[in-house]
């Protein structure tokens, strides 16, 4: 979570300096062009400007519920953010594993799914050995968790 707090910070600051120095000065040399009514350089620099403000909001509001999250409160025995998820497919025996993580950290190519995502919503709060329904394009497929990794049992380890 730490890589995921640095990352959210790092974006902001690269979006605050757009919006505190780039997009002031495209304001003013759009405006020294003259009307501004019509001026499609200064309403392009008024929207990113808009865009930049509600993104840095939205940014700070998700650093702040992250900072506030205490880790102690994730389950130790369910499957929660942080938990790598091996499962079977019932119909075909095949294996898949996922990590759930939060929507910043997706990769699907890299098996990391969101918590908030079908997937991860049906497998959150369930436990080694039990099966799951998850809806797929072309129905709905049956997993056995087979294991069940948490945050706790993988912290020290080097996150993926």
């Amino acid at each position: 979570m730490e890589k995921l707090i640095k990352k959210l910070k790092e974006e902001i600051e690269k979006l605050e300096k757009e919006l505190t120095v780039d997009i002031p000065r495209e304001l003013q040399k759009a405006i020294a062009q003259g009307d501004i009514s019509d001026n499609a350089e200064y309403q392009s620099a008024k929207e990113r400007q808009f865009y930049l403000s509600a993104r840095v909001a939205q940014l700070k509001e998700r650093l702040t519920t992250l900072s506030m999250m205490n880790l102690k409160d994730i389950p130790m025995d369910k499957i929660a953010y942080g938990s790598k998820v091996y499962l079977k497919d019932m119909e075909t025996g095949e294996e898949v594993t996922y990590k759930l993580v939060f929507p910043e950290e997706v990769d699907v190519s890299k098996g990391l799914i969101s918590i908030t995502s079908p997937i991860g919503k049906k497998l959150l709060g369930k436990e080694e050995g039990m099966e799951v329904e998850i809806p797929v394009p072309s129905g709905v497929k049956k997993f056995e968790i087979l294991k069940l990794i948490t945050i706790h049992d993988s912290e020290g380890e080097e996150n993926e």
